[in-house]
């Protein structure tokens, strides 16, 4: 890939005519270059004179020059960014121990990014201040920009006011403070029109309520909108700013911003209100799951505007209150805990639930106790025991520090002000949309190790996400400190399984009719991929790989596609092997096509068609339509050397190790796109192949497995050019959504 077009005018590309003082002096030039054009870098050799000892010669490389050697039969292979790229430069010294350019290459055989480079592990430390993210801000603006509206309909909320001063309250705000607020709103709406906001005014025409969310909160609502969070806890905690935020949680479990808002009050009223105005900026899509405080208002609020939404309140919310509404018990605060624990974390049934629940009411006289009545009564939004149908996605957890909302606590304290506030606002989005940029940046970059032959692991590589699959990872590797017990037997199975990593026994139903299966520890449900003792369950029961629906697909690699990974976990790994095998062919075409200026427009027409062609047969199919004849006629013919390839694929023999000798290019007429070999033979170079033996050659690709190939696991919704759209940005632009318009 030719990276002139991306260096800038003060990193000039390496020459003949350069000199330096040393090996290292040249090195430091080429990593400057590298990270203008956007490469990692190392250094790949160097040699010292047998004489002087001195060193003599020096080679330096993109980081995904060569080939990852290594066996495919590997237990636990290494990850490796190596595709076989051949961009390096080569220096050597002269007599008069001046260093000169030997030889350079220039072409990558990959995607640069130039706007990412600061991540490559090369350029992390060479200039502290260029990575940090705030001194990035100005460079990295073509930032999103926000869609903005006035948006005020009190009428249908009337029946929510009452008391008459309810409609007379107002933000208590600081001199100048809502100009700045509203300079915000006004400069965001000019970045990009996608920012909504929303204020509510009193009868005396003062501020009461405000409502924002930048466009890539309303993006990311669009892919992870299963479950939000609505954090009061700077309101209630008498935080100097009445902040409330709407709270999700991406495919790398980092928290998620899908709203802000400053209230007066707690009243049925400002609720009702700001749910039905993020319900209007999310384009009348309720999430499924609505975490929440345990708070009359709010119920009220949650019950009138978002009926279909299932109402939960924050595990540790109610654990936190604890110690606030019972205050009186004193010294026997932590007798109560440990049976309070037992109850909610270790009834496997509702029956059992109420059993040691009023057991424990009892026990410490508390059935005149208000609050532990209405604990009870709300008993269905929060104990686990009541959660078996739902998932949280780690969003609820037994502490606020555990939580993914205490992440914002780094941002603001209990004296911020508004002003303040102002303006870390800005940095909040920047850290995390550049958190994001970087897990995406791994993502394509690296691979997780295996860390053993379990099949659950190793069918969940190339689906999870980096992030989930390494919490997956340490379930699968602790299954072997578990030991089952079968209670009964049927149609419905119960296992207790004992922990042996925390000495705990755990209850574990297994339908072998319905493949439903679930665990009393509840991880499943509160963080979205099974546990240890579910899994020791489906091995020992001869099943080997985890049930389709309980791979939910907000953890997957597919999770911003547009595409639902379907019924069965084959087509996501039949998705993998055919993106795998797209992106080999197309590096064997980018390097025939780069040719001539000739062979360049060929292949650039040939992709353009094929483009245009995938397109319209994919929209076809979504929309029920008969695709057209001729691209059937093309899809049966790749489907049947596909099948051919699969089939056979174990039947045809390894091929020789190459001689070494170089093939003579014989043009796009002389070889096959599926000539892709990486055996240690031939050092991972592309063998050439007569048109005759295209399919003999491709059969020598294994497809099971992308990391044989030095191939990163697919990214469904961002294929290799398009990867890092507008990550340059501290901002992301979100698809068009119903919104108001600019008025």
């Amino acid at each position: 890939m030719d990276s002139s077009a991306v260096v800038g005018s003060t990193i000039s590309e390496p020459h003949s005519d350069m000199e330096f003082e040393s090996h290292e002096a040249a090195y430091a030039f080429y990593k400057e270059y590298a990270k203008s054009a956007g490469f990692g870098t190392a250094k790949l050799s160097s040699r010292r004179s047998r004489a002087s000892k001195e060193f003599i010669d020096a080679k330096f490389s993109c980081i995904r020059y060569g080939n990852k050697q290594q066996s495919d039969d590997a237990i636990n292979p290494r990850p490796s960014p190596k595709i076989g790229c051949k961009a390096s430069m080569h220096v050597k010294r002269r007599q008069d121990g001046k260093w000169y350019v030997y030889s350079f290459v220039k072409e990558h055989n990959h995607e640069l990014l130039p706007a990412q480079a600061h991540f490559f592990r090369s350029h992390r430390s060479s200039d502290p201040l260029s990575n940090d993210v705030r001194m990035r801000r100005r460079k990295n603006s073509n930032a999103v920009s926000k869609l903005f509206t006035a948006y005020q309909n009190v009428d249908c909320l009337e029946n929510f006011v009452k008391h008459q001063h309810d409609k007379g309250r107002s933000l208590v705000l600081e001199a100048g403070h809502a100009h700045l607020l509203l300079e915000l709103f006004m400069h965001m709406q000019e970045e990009n029109p996608k920012f909504f906001y929303a204020v509510d005014l009193n009868e005396e025409h003062r501020l009461r309520n405000v409502f924002w969310v930048d466009a890539k909160g309303l993006e990311d609502f669009t892919y992870f909108s299963d479950v939000v969070s609505f954090d009061t806890t700077y309101f209630t905690s008498k935080y100097k700013i009445p902040l409330v935020m709407f709270i999700g949680v991406n495919h790398h479990i980092q928290p998620t911003l899908l709203g802000c808002a400053l209230i007066a009050d707690e009243t049925i009223y400002t609720f009702a209100w700001l749910l039905q105005t993020w319900l209007i900026a999310m384009g009348e899509r309720a999430p499924q799951v609505l975490l929440t405080d345990q708070n009359e208002a709010i119920k009220a609020a949650v019950a009138a505007f978002l009926p279909g939404t299932r109402h939960c309140f924050c595990l540790w919310h109610i654990l936190e209150m604890i110690p606030k509404q019972l205050e009186f018990f004193g010294a026997w605060h932590d007798s109560f805990l440990e049976k309070f624990n037992n109850c909610i974390y270790k009834s496997w049934t509702e029956e059992q639930f109420d059993k040691k629940w009023w057991e424990l009411v009892d026990d410490f006289n508390l059935r005149d106790v208000d609050w532990v009545q209405s604990l009870y009564d709300d008993r269905t939004c929060w104990a686990p025991t009541f959660m078996k149908d739902i998932s949280f996605a780690g969003l609820s957890t037994s502490s606020r520090s555990e939580s993914l909302n205490s992440l914002f606590d780094n941002y603001i304290q209990i004296d911020t002000s508004l002003r303040a506030f102002i303006e870390q606002y800005r940095v909040i989005l920047e850290d995390r949309h550049e958190e994001e940029a970087k897990a995406n940046f791994d993502a394509w970059h690296e691979t997780p190790d295996l860390k053993s032959p379990s099949p659950f692991e190793k069918q969940m590589l190339s689906v999870y996400t980096h992030e989930i699959f390494r919490k997956f990872q340490v379930e699968v590797l602790g299954a072997a400190a578990c030991h089952l017990k079968k209670e009964n037997d049927g149609v419905t199975s119960a296992y207790t399984v004992k922990d042996f990593e925390n000495n705990q026994n755990y209850m574990v139903e297994w339908n072998t009719s319905t493949s439903d299966i679930c665990c009393s520890c509840h991880l499943f449900e509160y963080k979205g991929y099974l546990c240890r003792h579910a899994i020791v369950v489906l091995q020992m029961s001869g099943v080997f790989s985890i049930p389709p629906k309980y791979i939910l697909q907000r953890w997957t690699n597919a999770a911003m596609s547009r595409h639902p990974i379907g019924e069965k976990l084959e087509e996501v790994q039949s998705k993998v092997r055919r993106f795998n095998d797209l992106c080999r062919r197309a590096i064997i075409l980018g390097e025939e096509g780069s040719l001539s200026q000739e062979s360049y427009y060929m292949a650039l027409g040939a992709i353009s068609e094929a483009l245009k062609q995938c397109a319209n047969l994919n929209n076809s199919v979504e929309n029920g339509m008969r695709p057209d004849a001729s691209s059937t006629h093309v899809v049966c013919n790749v489907e049947e050397e596909y099948h051919s390839i699969i089939t056979s694929k174990n039947k045809v023999p390894d091929p020789k190790p190459n001689t070494g000798k170089k093939a003579v290019r014989s043009g796009m007429a002389g070889r096959s796109l599926g000539s892709v070999e990486n055996s240690e033979g031939n050092k991972g170079k592309v063998s050439q192949v007569e048109v005759g033996s295209g399919k003999d050659g491709f059969q020598q690709m294994e497809l099971t497995d992308p990391r044989s190939h030095n191939v990163m696991p697919m990214q469904f919704h961002s294929v290799v050019p398009a990867l890092f759209h507008n990550v340059s940005s501290p901002f992301h632009t979100a698809p068009s959504t119903h919104l108001h318009e600019n008025r």
